[in-house]
């Protein structure tokens, strides 16, 4: 008698060829597997769902506008895909306005629109979380937040490197430029080679900057590390500062309230930072410079030679 043998069921759909789009496509939602030929296409499927897009290697010129939903934007593998240049709305390569947004693993570079503003990503509604990605010679990195909203804006393990203008426009932009009525969180990032503006500038209540550097060697026409224009509470703690020589204003690293007093500052803590002159700078900024008065918290840091500790304004 012939006996006929069957696969186990799991081996058969292992054994099973992948849908053609999703072995080709650059664009796949991982939940499905239905591949796109643009980012914006595979954003428009999802709607106001949940989903991860999951990104193949490769230089993209397009862009995309997030309406709705929860959209993880993830690289395939982290580095390797670069958005290049493209801005929707004349604003950025992601306009980000769902429920919730996250960019894992991309690199922004080279965007530039008429109002000088030109960002990898702009925020303008939901939460926003962004890791190990990259932001290069642009006019700003991340730009936007919801000054009415409680956003949450988290920002990990990221560069950001020749940013930044005010040549272009009447008003400058910068690496990092946020605004909301939540909390902003910068960990484990690094700012470099600015060109112009601050490297961050954030108008919020709740401020965390810890463990990033900000190299201003190779800066050009440059002001502040930090600049926290209406207040802030919160901690700005165990990051590197160096300030170079190539400043458009060189008076201080920290700056606080220096626009108008929206958010309290007491409580701030600034400590166990490490602040030093490139060579070459022969100014003496301060290393914090406040404008509120309301008792920011200035622990110790490590301050190189040139570098006074506080200023009151």
């Amino acid at each position: 008698m012939h006996v006929r043998h069957f696969l186990p069921f799991a081996l058969v759909l292992l054994a099973a060829p992948l849908p053609a789009q999703q072995r080709t496509a650059p664009f796949v939602i991982e939940q499905t597997g239905e591949g796109f030929a643009t980012i914006d296409a595979a954003v428009t499927a999802v709607r106001d769902g949940t989903a991860t897009i999951l990104i193949a290697p490769g230089t993209y010129r397009d862009c995309t506008v997030q309406t709705g939903g929860d959209i993880t934007f993830r690289a395939r593998t982290p580095g390797t895909v670069i958005f290049d240049g493209g801005a929707c709305e004349e604003k950025a390569t992601f306009v980000l306005r769902g429920r919730r947004s996250t960019v894992d693993g991309i690199v922004f570079r080279r965007i530039r629109v008429p109002d000088g503003n030109g960002a990898g990503i702009r925020t303008e509604i939901g939460d926003l979380t962004v890791t190990n990605s990259t932001f290069l010679d642009s006019q700003e990195g991340i730009l936007g937040g919801n000054p009415d909203g409680r956003q949450r804006i988290v920002i990990d393990r990221s560069t950001f490197a020749g940013l930044g203008q005010c040549d272009e426009t009447t008003d400058c932009s910068h690496s990092v430029y946020l605004g909301n009525n939540g909390s902003i969180t910068i960990t484990r990032s690094r700012f470099e080679r600015g060109t112009g503006g601050h490297y961050v500038k954030i108008r919020a209540p709740r401020i965390d900057i810890t463990d990033s550097s900000f190299d201003d060697s190779r800066g050009n026409k440059t002001n502040y590390m930090i600049d926290l224009p209406e207040g802030a509470t919160g901690v700005i703690a165990r990051n590197t500062f160096v300030q170079g020589k190539a400043k458009e204003n060189w008076t201080g690293f920290i700056v606080v309230g220096a626009e108008k007093h929206t958010f309290p500052a007491r409580g701030l803590r600034i400590e166990d930072n490490d602040a030093r002159l490139a060579p070459g700078m022969d100014k003496s900024p301060a290393f914090v410079a406040d404008y509120t008065g309301d008792g920011v918290a200035v622990g110790a840091n490590r301050l190189g030679p040139g570098v006074r500790k506080f200023e009151t304004r």
